[in-house]
């Protein structure tokens, strides 16, 4: 599915926001287990609405991970 994730058009393998969730995380190295912020469409969508959300060619996803350091 060729969506936009954090402003990069790409293809990902995935039809709902939970599982370009997980495939952002393993793609980017993240921590699976990482809490997340999601917006999709420029709408938050919380963490157990995103198994049931289905993506649609064009769709724009901001996915936000926490980092840490200083």
């Amino acid at each position: 599915m060729r969506v936009t994730v954090n402003g990069e058009v790409g293809d990902w393998p995935v039809e709902t926001l939970g599982e370009l969730v997980a495939e952002f995380l393993v793609r980017t190295g993240s921590d699976p287990d990482a809490t997340v912020a999601t917006a999709w469409n420029r709408l938050f969508v919380g963490k157990r609405q995103r198994p049931a959300l289905l993506l649609s060619e064009g769709d724009e996803v901001e996915i936000l991970v926490p980092m840490q350091g200083g």
